[in-house]
Protein backbone atom coordinates (compact mmCIF):
# COMPACT_ATOMS: atom_id res chain seq x y z
CA UNK A 1 0.00 0.00 0.00
CA UNK A 2 1.36 3.44 -0.75
CA UNK A 3 2.69 5.80 1.39
CA UNK A 4 -0.09 8.54 2.44
CA UNK A 5 1.76 12.07 0.60
CA UNK A 6 1.59 13.91 3.89
CA UNK A 7 3.06 11.19 5.16
CA UNK A 8 6.05 11.41 3.00
CA UNK A 9 6.31 15.04 3.33
CA UNK A 10 6.30 15.45 7.48
CA UNK A 11 9.44 12.55 7.11
CA UNK A 12 11.19 14.78 4.86
CA UNK A 13 10.42 17.95 6.59
CA UNK A 14 11.75 16.11 9.92
CA UNK A 15 14.90 14.86 8.35
CA UNK A 16 15.44 18.53 6.76
CA UNK A 17 14.86 20.30 10.30
CA UNK A 18 15.98 17.27 12.41
CA UNK A 19 13.42 18.02 14.61
CA UNK A 20 9.69 16.81 15.04
CA UNK A 21 7.43 19.11 12.63
CA UNK A 22 6.02 21.44 14.71
CA UNK A 23 2.75 21.84 13.03
CA UNK A 24 0.23 19.64 11.32
CA UNK A 25 0.49 19.56 7.70
CA UNK A 26 -3.12 18.96 5.16
CA UNK A 27 -2.00 18.03 1.39
CA UNK A 28 -4.20 18.72 -1.44
CA UNK A 29 -5.33 14.77 -1.16
CA UNK A 30 -6.56 15.04 2.18
CA UNK A 31 -3.52 13.04 3.56
CA UNK A 32 -2.85 14.85 6.84
CA UNK A 33 0.62 14.31 9.12
CA UNK A 34 2.33 16.18 12.24
CA UNK A 35 1.01 17.57 16.08
CA UNK A 36 -2.70 17.10 16.51
CA UNK A 37 -3.09 19.69 18.98
CA UNK A 38 -3.06 22.85 16.76
CA UNK A 39 -2.58 24.76 13.78
CA UNK A 40 -2.47 22.93 10.44
CA UNK A 41 -0.48 23.87 7.17
CA UNK A 42 -2.48 23.82 4.00
CA UNK A 43 -0.93 23.05 0.82
CA UNK A 44 -3.94 23.24 -1.55
CA UNK A 45 -1.77 21.93 -4.82
CA UNK A 46 0.80 20.71 -5.74
CA UNK A 47 2.23 24.02 -6.73
CA UNK A 48 2.51 24.93 -3.21
CA UNK A 49 5.20 22.03 -2.42
CA UNK A 50 6.95 23.19 -5.98
CA UNK A 51 7.52 26.70 -4.48
CA UNK A 52 8.93 25.40 -1.21
CA UNK A 53 11.38 23.05 -2.99
CA UNK A 54 12.72 25.49 -5.07
CA UNK A 55 13.16 28.11 -2.50
CA UNK A 56 13.41 26.48 0.69
CA UNK A 57 12.99 28.88 3.91
CA UNK A 58 11.32 32.03 3.93
CA UNK A 59 10.87 32.89 0.07
CA UNK A 60 9.25 29.90 -0.96
CA UNK A 61 6.80 30.19 1.88
CA UNK A 62 5.95 33.44 1.16
CA UNK A 63 5.21 33.15 -2.55
CA UNK A 64 3.24 29.80 -1.60
CA UNK A 65 1.22 32.01 1.29
CA UNK A 66 1.17 35.28 -1.14
CA UNK A 67 -0.55 33.14 -4.06
CA UNK A 68 -3.18 31.20 -2.03
CA UNK A 69 -1.46 28.01 -2.78
CA UNK A 70 -0.54 27.99 1.19
CA UNK A 71 -2.86 28.54 3.97
CA UNK A 72 -3.07 27.89 7.65
CA UNK A 73 -6.02 26.19 9.33
CA UNK A 74 -6.26 27.33 12.74
CA UNK A 75 -4.06 30.20 14.78
CA UNK A 76 -2.13 32.23 12.89
CA UNK A 77 -0.25 33.39 15.67
CA UNK A 78 0.36 29.55 17.33
CA UNK A 79 1.60 28.39 13.97
CA UNK A 80 4.37 31.69 13.85
CA UNK A 81 5.44 31.13 17.28
CA UNK A 82 5.71 27.18 17.03
CA UNK A 83 8.04 27.98 13.72
CA UNK A 84 9.83 30.75 15.61
CA UNK A 85 10.60 28.20 18.64
CA UNK A 86 12.40 25.68 16.01
CA UNK A 87 14.69 27.93 14.44
CA UNK A 88 15.59 28.77 18.46
CA UNK A 89 15.76 25.48 19.09
CA UNK A 90 18.08 25.47 15.84
CA UNK A 91 20.57 28.54 16.85
CA UNK A 92 19.23 29.92 13.79
CA UNK A 93 16.70 32.69 14.85
CA UNK A 94 14.60 34.16 12.89
CA UNK A 95 16.50 32.66 9.74
CA UNK A 96 14.46 30.01 8.08
CA UNK A 97 16.19 29.65 5.12
CA UNK A 98 19.74 29.31 6.69
CA UNK A 99 18.33 26.49 8.46
CA UNK A 100 16.92 24.59 6.12
CA UNK A 101 19.98 24.91 3.74
CA UNK A 102 22.26 23.90 6.89
CA UNK A 103 20.17 20.90 7.53
CA UNK A 104 19.95 20.13 3.60
CA UNK A 105 23.12 19.64 3.10
CA UNK A 106 23.63 16.44 5.73
CA UNK A 107 20.79 14.36 3.82
CA UNK A 108 23.66 12.58 2.23
CA UNK A 109 22.28 8.65 3.22
CA UNK A 110 20.43 6.67 1.21
CA UNK A 111 17.51 6.88 3.32
CA UNK A 112 17.33 10.14 3.63
CA UNK A 113 18.41 10.50 -0.33
CA UNK A 114 15.23 8.35 -0.60
CA UNK A 115 13.07 10.65 1.20
CA UNK A 116 14.04 13.59 -0.95
CA UNK A 117 13.60 11.93 -4.31
CA UNK A 118 9.99 10.86 -2.77
CA UNK A 119 9.27 14.55 -2.00
CA UNK A 120 10.31 15.76 -5.37
CA UNK A 121 8.01 13.15 -7.22
CA UNK A 122 4.87 14.56 -4.75
CA UNK A 123 5.62 17.74 -6.27
CA UNK A 124 5.46 17.12 -10.11
CA UNK A 125 8.12 17.89 -13.16
CA UNK A 126 7.87 21.44 -13.18
CA UNK A 127 9.64 24.60 -14.04
CA UNK A 128 9.44 26.55 -10.75
CA UNK A 129 5.92 28.82 -10.47
CA UNK A 130 6.27 32.35 -11.10
CA UNK A 131 6.65 34.64 -8.33
CA UNK A 132 3.25 36.51 -7.38
CA UNK A 133 2.60 39.42 -9.03
CA UNK A 134 2.46 41.08 -5.37
CA UNK A 135 6.28 40.87 -5.35
CA UNK A 136 8.36 43.63 -5.79
CA UNK A 137 10.42 43.99 -9.43
CA UNK A 138 14.17 44.27 -8.81
CA UNK A 139 15.43 47.76 -8.72
CA UNK A 140 17.41 49.13 -11.17
CA UNK A 141 19.81 51.83 -9.53
CA UNK A 142 22.05 51.94 -6.34
CA UNK A 143 19.84 51.27 -3.38
CA UNK A 144 18.99 54.19 -1.28
CA UNK A 145 19.44 56.65 -4.35
CA UNK A 146 16.32 59.17 -4.69
CA UNK A 147 14.84 57.55 -7.09
CA UNK A 148 15.09 54.12 -5.29
CA UNK A 149 14.04 55.29 -2.40
CA UNK A 150 10.61 56.63 -3.93
CA UNK A 151 10.44 53.56 -5.84
CA UNK A 152 10.08 51.70 -2.59
CA UNK A 153 8.17 53.86 -0.28
CA UNK A 154 5.60 53.60 -3.30
CA UNK A 155 5.35 49.60 -3.17
CA UNK A 156 4.49 50.14 0.53
CA UNK A 157 2.65 53.06 1.16
CA UNK A 158 0.70 53.95 -2.25
CA UNK A 159 -1.27 50.53 -1.77
CA UNK A 160 -4.37 52.83 -1.11
CA UNK A 161 -5.23 55.24 1.57
CA UNK A 162 -8.51 53.36 2.23
CA UNK A 163 -7.12 50.05 2.42
CA UNK A 164 -4.56 51.64 5.48
CA UNK A 165 -7.67 53.28 7.09
CA UNK A 166 -9.57 49.62 7.51
CA UNK A 167 -6.37 48.51 8.85
CA UNK A 168 -5.23 51.45 11.24
CA UNK A 169 -8.16 52.77 12.33
CA UNK A 170 -9.28 56.45 12.19
CA UNK A 171 -6.20 57.55 14.17
CA UNK A 172 -4.17 56.76 10.37
CA UNK A 173 -0.82 56.56 12.78
CA UNK A 174 1.32 53.76 11.23
CA UNK A 175 3.34 53.08 14.45
CA UNK A 176 3.21 51.46 17.41
CA UNK A 177 0.72 52.81 19.87
CA UNK A 178 1.53 53.58 24.09
CA UNK A 179 -0.73 51.59 25.85
CA UNK A 180 -1.92 51.74 29.17
CA UNK A 181 -2.87 48.44 29.27
CA UNK A 182 -3.14 44.96 27.00
CA UNK A 183 -6.95 45.36 25.59
CA UNK A 184 -7.20 41.91 25.09
CA UNK A 185 -7.14 41.93 29.15
CA UNK A 186 -10.61 43.72 29.32
CA UNK A 187 -9.40 47.15 29.81
CA UNK A 188 -11.41 49.99 28.31
CA UNK A 189 -7.80 51.35 26.46
CA UNK A 190 -9.05 51.22 22.75
CA UNK A 191 -6.31 51.79 19.83
CA UNK A 192 -7.03 55.13 19.08
CA UNK A 193 -6.55 56.30 23.16
CA UNK A 194 -3.24 54.50 22.87
CA UNK A 195 -2.68 56.39 19.63
CA UNK A 196 -3.23 59.68 21.07
CA UNK A 197 -1.16 58.89 23.96
CA UNK A 198 1.91 57.99 21.46
CA UNK A 199 1.39 61.14 19.43
CA UNK A 200 1.27 62.88 22.92
CA UNK A 201 4.17 61.71 24.39
CA UNK A 202 6.13 62.13 21.21
CA UNK A 203 5.45 65.85 21.51
CA UNK A 204 6.37 65.78 25.32
CA UNK A 205 9.62 64.15 24.94
CA UNK A 206 10.46 66.87 22.18
CA UNK A 207 8.96 69.93 24.81
CA UNK A 208 7.06 71.73 22.31
CA UNK A 209 6.11 75.18 22.92
CA UNK A 210 3.53 77.36 20.72
CA UNK A 211 5.26 78.92 17.92
CA UNK A 212 8.53 76.64 17.66
CA UNK A 213 9.14 74.52 14.75
CA UNK A 214 8.92 71.24 14.07
CA UNK A 215 10.16 68.97 11.11
CA UNK A 216 8.37 65.91 11.07
CA UNK A 217 10.31 63.55 8.78
CA UNK A 218 8.38 60.79 7.34
CA UNK A 219 5.13 62.34 8.30
CA UNK A 220 2.43 59.78 6.98
CA UNK A 221 -0.93 60.84 6.91
CA UNK A 222 -0.15 63.44 8.62
CA UNK A 223 -1.02 62.45 12.25
CA UNK A 224 1.76 63.69 14.58
CA UNK A 225 2.13 67.27 12.57
CA UNK A 226 -1.66 68.04 13.51
CA UNK A 227 -1.63 66.86 16.79
CA UNK A 228 1.41 68.89 17.38
CA UNK A 229 -0.25 71.99 16.02
CA UNK A 230 -3.80 71.95 17.42
CA UNK A 231 -2.36 70.77 21.07
CA UNK A 232 0.83 72.60 21.13
CA UNK A 233 0.59 75.20 18.84
CA UNK A 234 3.77 74.53 16.46
CA UNK A 235 4.42 75.23 13.30
CA UNK A 236 4.81 72.18 11.69
CA UNK A 237 6.47 71.11 8.50
CA UNK A 238 5.86 67.57 7.37
CA UNK A 239 7.73 65.49 4.72
CA UNK A 240 6.92 62.31 2.85
CA UNK A 241 7.75 60.93 -0.55
CA UNK A 242 4.53 59.22 -0.86
CA UNK A 243 2.21 61.27 -3.06
CA UNK A 244 -1.21 59.60 -1.97
CA UNK A 245 -0.09 60.19 1.89
CA UNK A 246 0.50 63.41 1.06
CA UNK A 247 -2.72 63.88 -0.71
CA UNK A 248 -4.99 62.69 2.26
CA UNK A 249 -2.69 64.60 4.77
CA UNK A 250 -3.34 67.94 2.93
CA UNK A 251 -7.05 67.03 2.94
CA UNK A 252 -6.98 66.23 7.16
CA UNK A 253 -4.87 69.71 7.72
CA UNK A 254 -7.39 71.42 5.35
CA UNK A 255 -10.25 69.67 7.31
CA UNK A 256 -8.96 70.38 10.56
CA UNK A 257 -8.63 74.01 10.35
CA UNK A 258 -4.54 74.10 10.12
CA UNK A 259 -3.29 75.01 7.21
CA UNK A 260 -1.61 78.10 8.58
CA UNK A 261 0.10 76.05 11.13
CA UNK A 262 0.74 72.59 9.18
CA UNK A 263 2.94 72.44 5.87
CA UNK A 264 2.63 68.82 3.88
CA UNK A 265 5.39 68.77 1.24
CA UNK A 266 6.32 65.98 -1.25
CA UNK A 267 9.90 65.76 -0.37
CA UNK A 268 12.59 63.86 0.63
CA UNK A 269 14.53 64.79 3.49
CA UNK A 270 18.03 65.33 1.42
CA UNK A 271 15.86 67.89 -0.07
CA UNK A 272 15.38 70.07 2.80
CA UNK A 273 16.51 73.45 3.03
CA UNK A 274 14.80 75.57 5.41
CA UNK A 275 16.44 75.24 8.51
CA UNK A 276 16.59 75.73 11.45
CA UNK A 277 14.18 73.87 13.02
CA UNK A 278 13.51 74.01 17.19
CA UNK A 279 12.38 69.84 16.65
CA UNK A 280 12.34 67.15 14.61
CA UNK A 281 10.79 63.96 14.64
CA UNK A 282 11.31 60.82 12.50
CA UNK A 283 8.69 57.98 13.70
CA UNK A 284 9.27 54.64 11.49
CA UNK A 285 11.24 56.79 9.07
CA UNK A 286 14.78 55.59 9.65
CA UNK A 287 13.94 52.14 8.68
CA UNK A 288 13.91 53.40 5.15
CA UNK A 289 17.51 54.57 5.57
CA UNK A 290 19.75 52.03 4.95
CA UNK A 291 22.60 51.17 6.97
CA UNK A 292 25.34 52.82 5.09
CA UNK A 293 23.40 56.45 4.41
CA UNK A 294 22.48 56.19 8.20
CA UNK A 295 25.29 58.25 9.39
CA UNK A 296 24.40 60.93 6.36
CA UNK A 297 21.01 60.72 7.51
CA UNK A 298 22.17 61.35 11.25
CA UNK A 299 24.52 64.48 9.90
CA UNK A 300 21.44 65.99 7.90
CA UNK A 301 18.87 66.12 10.58
CA UNK A 302 21.57 67.26 12.93
CA UNK A 303 22.08 70.56 10.72
CA UNK A 304 18.76 71.20 10.63
CA UNK A 305 18.21 71.98 14.42
CA UNK A 306 19.11 74.84 15.85
CA UNK A 307 21.54 74.40 18.81
CA UNK A 308 19.55 73.26 22.09
CA UNK A 309 16.96 71.55 19.30
CA UNK A 310 15.61 67.73 20.27
CA UNK A 311 15.61 65.05 17.84
CA UNK A 312 12.94 62.03 18.72
CA UNK A 313 13.89 59.13 16.69
CA UNK A 314 11.53 56.05 17.12
CA UNK A 315 12.76 53.24 14.71
CA UNK A 316 12.46 49.13 14.80
CA UNK A 317 15.26 47.41 16.02
CA UNK A 318 16.57 43.89 15.79
CA UNK A 319 18.82 42.06 17.95
CA UNK A 320 22.61 41.85 17.44
CA UNK A 321 24.10 39.18 15.26
CA UNK A 322 27.87 37.56 15.17
CA UNK A 323 28.77 38.73 12.21
CA UNK A 324 27.08 42.12 10.99
CA UNK A 325 28.17 42.31 7.73
CA UNK A 326 25.96 39.16 6.81
CA UNK A 327 22.85 40.14 8.15
CA UNK A 328 20.53 40.55 5.34
CA UNK A 329 16.74 41.58 5.79
CA UNK A 330 14.47 39.03 5.82
CA UNK A 331 12.81 38.34 2.02
CA UNK A 332 9.40 38.26 2.57
CA UNK A 333 9.69 41.59 3.71
CA UNK A 334 12.46 42.52 1.25
CA UNK A 335 10.06 41.25 -1.77
CA UNK A 336 7.07 41.95 -0.53
CA UNK A 337 6.50 44.37 2.10
CA UNK A 338 9.55 46.95 2.65
CA UNK A 339 12.19 46.89 -0.24
CA UNK A 340 15.29 47.88 0.87
CA UNK A 341 14.35 47.86 4.19
CA UNK A 342 16.69 48.12 7.03
CA UNK A 343 16.77 46.99 10.65
CA UNK A 344 19.84 47.90 13.19
CA UNK A 345 20.45 47.10 16.81
CA UNK A 346 19.74 50.13 18.89
CA UNK A 347 23.29 50.68 20.24
CA UNK A 348 24.19 51.08 16.43
CA UNK A 349 21.49 53.71 16.35
CA UNK A 350 22.68 55.35 19.80
CA UNK A 351 26.60 55.17 18.31
CA UNK A 352 25.65 56.69 14.94
CA UNK A 353 23.63 59.25 16.53
CA UNK A 354 26.40 60.44 18.26
CA UNK A 355 29.40 60.29 15.89
CA UNK A 356 27.34 63.11 13.88
CA UNK A 357 27.49 65.31 17.00
CA UNK A 358 23.91 64.48 19.05
CA UNK A 359 23.80 63.82 22.72
CA UNK A 360 21.71 60.71 23.40
CA UNK A 361 19.37 61.79 26.46
CA UNK A 362 16.77 59.10 26.98
CA UNK A 363 16.07 55.64 25.23
CA UNK A 364 12.55 53.73 26.00
CA UNK A 365 11.78 50.46 24.48
CA UNK A 366 8.58 49.89 23.25
CA UNK A 367 8.82 46.41 22.13
CA UNK A 368 5.26 45.02 24.06
CA UNK A 369 3.43 47.98 22.86
CA UNK A 370 4.09 47.32 19.37
CA UNK A 371 2.92 43.67 19.65
CA UNK A 372 -0.29 45.04 21.03
CA UNK A 373 -0.52 47.53 18.16
CA UNK A 374 -0.16 44.38 15.68
CA UNK A 375 -2.76 42.49 16.61
CA UNK A 376 -5.41 45.34 16.49
CA UNK A 377 -4.45 45.99 13.23
CA UNK A 378 -4.65 42.06 12.22
CA UNK A 379 -8.03 42.09 13.96
CA UNK A 380 -9.14 45.08 11.57
CA UNK A 381 -7.70 43.39 8.60
CA UNK A 382 -9.42 40.09 9.62
CA UNK A 383 -13.21 42.55 10.26
CA UNK A 384 -12.86 43.79 7.15
CA UNK A 385 -10.91 41.10 5.06
CA UNK A 386 -13.70 41.02 1.71
CA UNK A 387 -13.47 44.99 1.70
CA UNK A 388 -9.57 45.01 2.04
CA UNK A 389 -9.64 42.79 -0.99
CA UNK A 390 -11.48 44.75 -3.17
CA UNK A 391 -9.11 47.71 -2.53
CA UNK A 392 -6.02 46.21 -2.98
CA UNK A 393 -5.83 42.13 -4.65
CA UNK A 394 -6.01 39.01 -1.98
CA UNK A 395 -2.26 38.56 -2.40
CA UNK A 396 -1.60 41.72 -0.72
CA UNK A 397 -4.29 41.44 1.34
CA UNK A 398 -2.44 38.24 2.15
CA UNK A 399 0.60 39.79 2.38
CA UNK A 400 -0.11 42.34 5.26
CA UNK A 401 -1.44 39.47 7.34
CA UNK A 402 1.20 37.34 7.42
CA UNK A 403 3.32 40.27 7.63
CA UNK A 404 1.50 41.98 10.71
CA UNK A 405 0.84 38.65 12.46
CA UNK A 406 4.30 37.47 11.86
CA UNK A 407 5.99 41.18 12.88
CA UNK A 408 3.51 40.57 15.82
CA UNK A 409 5.06 37.32 16.93
CA UNK A 410 8.49 39.13 16.44
CA UNK A 411 7.77 41.67 19.14
CA UNK A 412 6.46 38.98 21.37
CA UNK A 413 9.38 36.84 21.74
CA UNK A 414 11.88 39.92 21.87
CA UNK A 415 13.66 38.81 18.24
CA UNK A 416 12.48 42.61 17.04
CA UNK A 417 12.50 45.56 19.43
CA UNK A 418 11.17 49.89 19.31
CA UNK A 419 12.74 52.36 20.58
CA UNK A 420 12.32 56.12 21.23
CA UNK A 421 15.86 57.61 21.42
CA UNK A 422 15.50 60.83 22.81
CA UNK A 423 18.86 63.10 21.26
CA UNK A 424 19.53 66.85 21.19
CA UNK A 425 22.34 69.01 19.49
CA UNK A 426 24.34 70.49 22.05
CA UNK A 427 24.83 74.15 22.26
CA UNK A 428 28.28 75.67 21.45
CA UNK A 429 29.23 75.67 25.04
CA UNK A 430 28.14 72.31 25.67
CA UNK A 431 24.67 73.19 27.06
CA UNK A 432 21.77 70.80 26.26
CA UNK A 433 18.87 73.05 28.14
CA UNK A 434 17.71 69.59 29.34
CA UNK A 435 16.23 69.69 33.17
CA UNK A 436 18.24 67.93 35.82
CA UNK A 437 15.47 65.09 35.97
CA UNK A 438 14.31 62.58 33.84
CA UNK A 439 10.38 63.74 34.80
CA UNK A 440 10.73 66.13 31.89
CA UNK A 441 7.82 64.31 30.35
CA UNK A 442 5.62 65.92 32.41
CA UNK A 443 1.99 65.24 31.88
CA UNK A 444 -0.43 64.74 28.93
CA UNK A 445 -1.87 68.47 29.54
CA UNK A 446 -1.01 71.15 27.01
CA UNK A 447 -1.96 74.88 26.79
CA UNK A 448 -3.51 73.88 23.15
CA UNK A 449 -5.42 70.83 24.35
Amino acid sequence: MAEAAAAVLARFSEQVLGLPLPVAIRLWDGSTAGPKDGPTFVLRNREALRRLLWWPGELGLARAWVAGDLEVDGDLYELLRRISTLLWERGEPGNLAAALRRALSVLTTPDSLRTVSQALGLAGIGLPPAPPTEEVVRRRGPAHSMRCDKAAISHHYDVGNDFYALVLGPSLVYSCAYWQSDPSSGSDDTLERAQEAKLDLVCRKLALREGQRLLDVGCGWGSLAMHAAERYGAQVVGVTISGAQAALARERVAAAGLEHLVEIRVQDYRQIDDSPFDAISSIGMAEHVGGKRYRAYADILYQLLQPGGRLLNHQISRRPVQEEGKYRMDPFIDRYVFPDGELAPVGSTVSLLEKEGFEVRDVESLREHYALTLREWVANLEAHWDEAVKLTSPGRARVWRLYMAASAVGFENNAMGVNQVLAVRPGGDGRSGMPLRRDFLGTSASAHA
